[in-house]
């Protein structure tokens, strides 16, 4: 079985190596160089290796005729096989630039005839060690260049046979001067050792030496490059267009480019253009949508089309622009803008420079009245082009509350960059890999997609910045954690899925088995389980691609207070995000005081910053009703409002629970259609019989190994029995800890300590009945 395996991937491996050749001689790449990685990392016939691996690296030297990783894999071919021809020709291309050092070894040190007999003797010998050293090796470097030449001669590239012949006829002669100098210092040396000894021998060495360090200089010139009229750099819209993803932004920049460029070409001709093209810019994305790159490949545009001397970006924000004492600002605005003059000042973040409730010792609105009245000076008017970035909903309220400066921004000026796909930011990830000499195999990628939809919850998503940090953080990873030596070079070019992997939070108890510990609620943990049962279908059935039911998880909890409707909340986050939907599961309790503000306009500000802590779990709004009101000019009306809307917006990356007594609730749900609709789940949380609440009791008292006696247990269960008390788990848990300060008392008091560490366990009759006397707040 194992031998009939082995010949399927033989076979297999072949098919590939005749299907890659015909791509290779058609386009002169190879598309799926994932697919290659793969078939590479399982052959283990050298041969057949070393094909696979000459074809990757022929690919790769089609895009870029230096790749270092194309280098790494013909050396690594050649020595899985060395009679692989096309690896030899394609080395033998640049391996002639690895010998420019080759005569480096002929160095040696300075010679005076002045010198006294020891110094000469010590130098001579000097010279000696040096000739002979290098003639050992020499030979053998000229039979490689021989065999270079053969290779070049069979590759009918005339200019690669004249170098390299020309290196061995350099090597050749330099062999041959070496040994003449060898003689000459061998000469010298005996000549000095003895009683007389002539200027001949240093005559002819200093020859010797003279003609090496000329053959030496026309050796380094053979590797001296050309020189090459300066590159051509990509202009600005290229750029553009090689950026991975945007299309929309790149056809809005594109529009935008030709339209200057027609301008300019009406002005070249002498018409008039009375209502010049605003230059100023306003740039809204999340991070890492690329609105730094964008502001700069703008300014490139502007340069090249003559609309602005500089391309150059002068970046500030809010820190640098806003001074802390009164007229700090306005120097500092007008700083930055003499430096942007004929360039283009970017403002990143410019909405902080208008905050909610600004006071008087905030003077971020002193610097937007200075930039607007700088950029409509005669002075500075028209010689500096105004970038704005920021999130899109604070920078649509920033310039919607400041006139003056939105109209500076033509409408057509909006640039708004979308969040990356998935798929895009696997793309950059591979770029990011690529640019440190990396491969992402494909098992990778599916990690990092993982990742990132783990990452993508909230609108502080980084995009390509979160996709190079993981990337990043991933060849840490793999340098920290390996520990073997003479690793493969193929293991240490791969990224794989474990290095992309995080260690998986430690879950002490699952949900399912809190939920089991609950004390009563026995019909409620059956409902909770048929809905939990029913998502996990529902998320199966999907990632089958079978059809699925809409989910609805936004739930009502209703009953009366210490019922339990937190924990179980806190549970529910819990279970849904063990079942995938919610990516980070917590929970964030709030209540009225969350989200109504005392001014008109803030409070859906407030709600949206509480639903933005929440995202990725469970929204739990305790006394919920309490959001309506029937006083006048009550703002709770706007937080269902908004509530409404942001529940839309989020879908499944938002849950809301809303918790209180049924009579309220109903009023509430009934107060607002749009709420009514979103909630179809309803949870009744019934009070707790006595016995269950003595249960409460012992479980609490047993988190920190105390025990209520036979006795004391009685008693509770005949005084709740007799008496109503209110607050259910609530009125329990605060009950033991009453209990537990009296017992603290009463052995502190009476008991020597001696006897204390057999009393110290035990909550008796006596503890029961001074925390029952203090019952009257609950």
């Amino acid at each position: 079985m194992i031998l009939n395996q082995l010949e399927k991937n033989r076979s297999s491996s072949f098919e590939w190596i005749q299907a890659w050749e015909k791509e290779l001689n058609d386009t002169g790449v190879i598309l799926n160089e994932a697919k290659l990685l793969t078939v590479i990392r399982q052959e283990t016939n050298p041969v057949s290796l070393s094909k696979l691996l000459t074809m990757g690296a022929l690919s790769r030297l089609h895009h870029h005729k230096d790749d270092s990783i194309a280098a790494v894999w013909l050396d690594k071919a050649l020595k899985l096989d060395p009679h692989n021809q096309k690896a030899r020709e394609f080395a033998v291309q640049s391996d002639w630039k690895k010998m420019e050092e080759l005569l480096t070894p002929l160095t040696f040190p300075s010679m005076r005839e002045t010198d006294n007999r020891t110094a000469k003797k010590k130098t001579a010998e000097e010279y000696i060690d040096v000739c002979q050293r290098f003639l050992a090796e020499a030979d053998d470097h000229l039979h490689e260049l021989q065999q270079m030449i053969d290779i070049a001669a069979k590759m009918d590239n005339k200019d690669l046979l004249q170098q390299y012949e020309k290196l061995a006829d350099l090597l050749s002669t330099s062999i041959e001067e070496t040994g003449s100098l060898l003689k000459a210092a061998e000469e010298y040396n005996q000549s000095i050792t003895g009683v007389f000894h002539t200027s001949t021998y240093y005559d002819d060495l200093k020859l010797h030496m003279a003609n090496l360090e000329e053959i030496k200089q026309t050796w380094k010139q053979q590797f001296v490059q050309e020189e090459t009229s300066a590159p051509v750099t990509e202009n600005a819209l290229d750029q553009l267009q090689n950026m991975i993803g945007m299309d929309l932004v790149k056809k809005r920049v594109n529009d935008f480019y030709r339209f200057l460029k027609y301008q300019k070409q009406r002005k070249e001709k002498g018409l008039q253009i009375k209502d010049e093209l605003s230059l100023n810019m306003i740039l809204t994305g999340n991070p890492g949508t690329g609105k730094t790159t964008l502001a700069r490949l703008l300014a490139k545009i502007y340069h090249e089309l003559g609309a602005l001397p500089r391309e150059e970006v002068i970046e500030t924000n809010r820190s640098q622009l806003v001074g802390s004492f009164v007229g700090q600002t306005e120097e500092n605005v007008r700083a930055i803008v003499e430096r942007s003059i004929g360039g283009v000042l970017f403002i990143d973040e410019a909405y902080s420079l208008k905050r909610e409730g600004q006071t008087g010792n905030d003077y971020g609105q002193a610097a937007i009245d200075t930039l607007v009245s700088l950029m409509t000076s005669s002075e500075y008017g028209g010689k500096f082009a105004v970038i704005l970035a920021g999130y899109p909903d604070e920078m649509r309220s920033f310039l919607n509350a400041n006139p003056g400066l939105r109209s500076r921004f033509p409408q057509s000026n909006f640039i708004h960059l979308p969040n990356y796909s998935n798929q895009e930011l696997i793309q950059i990830a591979e770029l990011v890999a690529a640019e440190n000499d990396y491969f992402l195999t494909e098992e990778a990628k599916i990690e990092i997609d993982h990742r990132l939809e783990k990452e993508r919850v909230d609108d502080t998503f980084g995009n390509a910045r979160t996709v190079h940090n993981i990337v990043i953080d991933a060849i840490f990873k793999k340098g920290a954690d390996n520990h073997t030596a003479g690793v493969d070079i193929l293991d240490m070019m791969l990224l794989d899925r474990e290095d992309f992997q995080i260690e998986k939070e430690t879950v002490t108890v699952s949900p399912q088995e809190q939920l089991n510990q609950l004390i009563g609620l026995d019909s409620l943990k059956v409902e909770l389980k048929t809905l939990i049962s029913f998502v996990k279908m529902q998320q199966f059935r999907r990632s089958r691609g079978l059809p699925t039911v809409p989910i609805q998880l936004h739930a009502v909890f209703t009953g009366n207070p210490g019922t339990g409707k937190t924990t179980v909340a806190k549970i529910y986050a819990e279970f849904l995000k063990e079942c995938g939907i919610l990516k980070r599961g917590h929970l964030i309790v709030a209540s009225r005081a969350d989200f109504v503000a005392g001014y008109v306009g803030q409070t859906a500000g407030k709600t949206k910053q509480k639903i933005k802590e929440a995202l990725g779990g469970v929204l739990f709004i305790d006394e919920a009703y309490s959001l309506i009101s029937q006083t006048s000019g009550d703002f709770g009306k706007e937080v269902i409002d908004t509530l409404v809307d942001e529940m839309t917006k989020q879908n499944e990356n938002l849950v809301v629970v809303l918790a209180g007594y049924p009579n309220e609730m109903n009023q509430l749900l009934e107060s607002n259609p749009g709420l009514r609709s979103r909630f179809k789940k309803f949870f009744l949380f019934p009070d707790y019989s006595n016995e269950e609440l003595l249960d409460i009791m012992v479980n609490y008292a047993g988190k920190f190994e105390y025990q209520l006696t036979e006795d004391a247990k009685s008693l509770l269960l005949e005084t709740m029995d007799a008496e109503t008390f209110i607050g259910n788990g609530r009125f329990a848990t605060n009950l033991v800890d009453d209990m537990i300060q009296a017992q603290a008392l009463r052995l502190m008091s009476d008991v020597v300590e001696e006897d204390l560490l057999e009393k110290v366990m035990y909550l008796e009759v006596g503890d029961v009945e001074q925390a029952l006397g203090k019952t009257s707040g609950y």
